[in-house]
């Protein structure tokens, strides 16, 4: 009987999602609506309980902002109005103080535990990590997982820019758009309440949780050039998924700390995209651009007042994480008063930050409460339900990289007994936890879960290797030094391979199949992220903001949007599957007409030798109404003998002949289930100039003209198809 070696390689860490801070009650890194105020030793359910101003020796008739008949921004306004500035600016830290001298609380924003439900009891619910939810490509899973995750409770988007970065695992990936749909639908299942969830003043709309985008923008990067890659998928979550708060970053943008740039805060989060809620530093952000980035030489007082007038409602400095030996400082409570002494900012600037924060508060019933919240506590964590979500959306990541001889699934007839190797078989806990990983409902390592089904034994005859890199390897504070799995697991792989005679590991001749977990998984999807050869660190500096190719430097350009060098291990979207999909679209081709409008004009760099280009290169689209699309159908034939699910994935491609675009890029995907010998019928239509848009060299958004393509690739490129799509603009 043969003899067979499974690899299961990467990580096995678990998660949610990385989404920032955001409220005064138990909520690991987002508001809830369960509320928790304490006065004098005793709980209460809300803020504006009569009982609890009695206590405190106050009318809480005298009160309006109390007054629950009245709008939100009418109270907010009258409980502004109380406060002296001192108990002002004691209010912009994450450690508010509150003022109990008007009856309102202390309260804290930001918490730890953003990958699962609770920090701040003893279990919660804890699903796969961003990294591998987002392989899925399952837009209802993320939603799904996001509900959940507020009924027991902030998602980091960044776009991964290169492989050996710390932070790569709490992101979905690195495509700007699917990042963007999963920050969309992951927030909208954390806030969203059934009959409040469209339509009305947004600035009134109940909410369960306030979920919070990070980091914003461009986190690491210098450079303003890219700053649609790196706000688009901020953009989408805000303006899409209503996001109730965005958190800036430590770097600077240009020279301006993130912090501390009115442009991006003020002009583009709060005016441009029309956030409803507040901004929040990243921790500790207020004081990085005064003690290390040393940012015009600034002051405390100095750096606080120009964060305020920028924008910034909220400096999160959280107790817990100390630098140095030392705990965060709240620089914006510890210099307030100094600034606006000095008049460096103005009261008013204060009134704005604590409006956009109290807001908040009053949509999650902080104030009032929301009633079928209010019984919320801790039985709620770790329900069957989730728990089965959790596994369900663990599956959905997984993604099958290598199935020689289809040897996988495994027949449980020829398995006389199992050996389980590995680093991570055993694996304890923190291993198999990501960063920001509360306490799971329970924790069971691989091979206690293979033991419950089949016969482990060192004399068997199918080999499991459970392999990849943990939190020791990569995590916030740690980039990687190379894309390698450990030399020691190499080493041990190479030798399981060598004594296997029909192994299940990458390209060696006798491993016969591979499937990658992410953190945690079947089979069913797709590589978020390029798989680079190690040589490819070589290649290019991770200082380097370039994503296009520089050749003069040897630079062969970052992602599978530009990378343009020798071929890699696995192409981003990849992912074979237990059976086999076949794609028809029905048609050969379509053409559409853009209208351009005075002023949106734009031209275009061409390659050398191209003959004749358009009078009309291009059309700027920024701040352009475009409701031309392209529809069509996908039908999806499973021919093999399993049924299955199939995530399509649908890519444009600008005319060949536009020098510096990008080769292709995601414009939509939709993951469906196709019974063995069945077909599905995926229809799309594409926003033309959504899909067909890219930003040029000098950052604007542009569709140009000729003909483009629509790519629709299957995971293998076994079955991919592709039509034509002629651009005309109309000046």
């Amino acid at each position: 009987m043969a003899s067979h070696l499974l690899i299961l390689a990467a990580s096995l860490l678990c998660g949610t999602i990385p989404v920032a801070c955001s409220s005064p009650i138990t909520a690991p890194g987002a508001a809830t609506t369960t509320v928790n105020v304490t006065t004098f030793g005793k709980a209460y359910g809300k803020v504006c309980d009569a009982d609890r101003f009695t206590e405190l020796g106050l009318n809480m008739s005298a009160f309006p902002y109390c007054n629950a008949s009245l709008p939100y921004a009418e109270r907010v306004r009258d409980l502004i109005g109380w406060m002296t500035v001192e108990e002002k600016v004691g209010n912009l830290g994450d450690v508010s103080r509150g003022a109990p001298r008007v009856g309102l609380p202390p309260y804290k924003w930001c918490r730890p535990g953003n990958h699962s439900g609770r920090a701040t009891v003893n279990n919660g619910t804890v699903f796969a990590i961003v990294i591998n939810s987002a392989a899925s490509f399952n837009e209802t899973l993320w939603k799904a997982i996001g509900q959940a995750v507020s009924t027991e409770a902030p998602p980091n988007i960044n776009v991964v820019r290169d492989p050996r970065w710390r932070r790569a695992l709490e992101t979905p990936g690195e495509d700007p758009f699917v990042a963007g749909r999963y920050a969309v639908n992951f927030v909208r299942g954390m806030q969203d309440i059934l009959g409040h969830d469209g339509g009305g003043d947004p600035y009134a709309r109940p909410i369960k949780t306030a979920a919070c985008c990070k980091h914003y923008a461009a986190y690491d990067v210098d450079d303003w050039r890219n700053h649609t890659r790196f706000t688009f998928d901020a953009r989408m979550c805000v303006r899409e998924g209503d996001a109730s708060s965005v958190m800036c970053s430590y770097n600077r943008v240009n020279g301006v700390p993130a912090c501390a740039d009115a442009r991006l805060l003020s002009g583009t989060v709060r005016g441009d995209w029309q956030l409803h809620g507040y901004i929040v530093s990243d921790c500790d952000a207020v004081r990085v651009m005064t003690d290390n980035a040393t940012w015009l030489n600034f002051t405390g007082a100095d750096s606080t007042a120009a964060a305020i007038r920028a924008g910034l409602d909220l400096d999160c400095a959280e107790s817990w994480i100390e630098e140095g030996g030392r705990p965060l400082r709240d620089f914006l409570s510890e210099y307030g008063i100094a600034a606006v002494a000095r008049g460096k900012v103005r009261e008013t600037d204060i009134d704005n930050a604590l409006r956009n924060q109290y807001m908040t508060l009053m949509r999650l019933g902080y104030f009032d409460n929301i009633p079928q919240y209010a019984a919320l506590n801790e039985t709620d964590n770790c329900t069957s339900e989730h728990k089965s979500l959790a596994l369900d959306g663990a599956r959905q990541g997984i993604v099958l990289l290598k199935n020689h001889g289809d040897l996988l699934p495994l027949d449980p007839k020829n398995i006389l007994a199992v050996a389980v190797h590995g680093p991570h078989a055993r694996a304890p806990e923190k291993v198999m936890d990501g960063d920001y990983t509360g306490p799971p409902c329970r924790y069971i390592t691989p091979r206690q879960g293979i033991i419950k089904d089949v016969k482990i034994s060192h004399r068997a005859n199918t080999t499991i290797y459970f392999g990849g890199i943990n939190l020791h390897i990569e995590r916030e504070g740690n980039d990687r030094e190379d894309i390698l799995l450990p030399k020691n697991q190499t080493e041990e792989i190479l030798h399981f391979a060598a004594a296997s005679p029909n192994p299940i590991i990458l390209n060696h001749p006798k491993i016969g199949a591979i499937l990658w977990d992410g953190y945690p998984g079947g089979e069913g999807g797709r590589l978020p992220l390029t798989w680079f050869k190690n040589k490819y660190i070589q290649q290019i500096p991770m200082t380097s903001m370039e994503f296009r190719p520089v050749p003069e430097l040897g630079y062969p350009g970052k992602t599978y949007k530009f990378y343009d060098g020798p071929e890699v291990l696995y192409p981003f979207g990849y992912g074979l599957s237990y059976t086999k999909f076949l794609y028809e679209t029905g048609t050969n081709g379509s053409a559409v007409t853009i209208p351009v409008p005075g002023g949106h004009s734009k031209g275009l760099s061409y390659k050398p030798n191209v003959a004749t280009t358009p009078a009309c290169q291009a059309v700027n689209v920024e701040g352009h109404t475009c409701a031309e699309t392209v529809s069509f159908n996908v039908s999806v034939t499973n021919a093999g003998g399993r049924s299955g699910a199939h995530v399509v994935l649908v890519y444009t491609a600008p005319p060949p002949e536009v020098a510096q675009a990008p080769i292709k890029q995601v414009a939509a995907f939709r993951r469906v289930f196709v019974p063995a010998k069945s077909t599905a019928t995926v229809p799309f239509a594409l926003n033309v100039c959504k899909a067909f848009g890219f930003v040029e060299r000098t950052a604007y958004t542009v569709v140009p003209s000729g003909v483009s393509k629509v790519l629709v690739e299957n995971g293998d490129s076994s079955s991919s198809v592709s039509f034509p799509v002629k651009i005309e603009l109309s000046v």
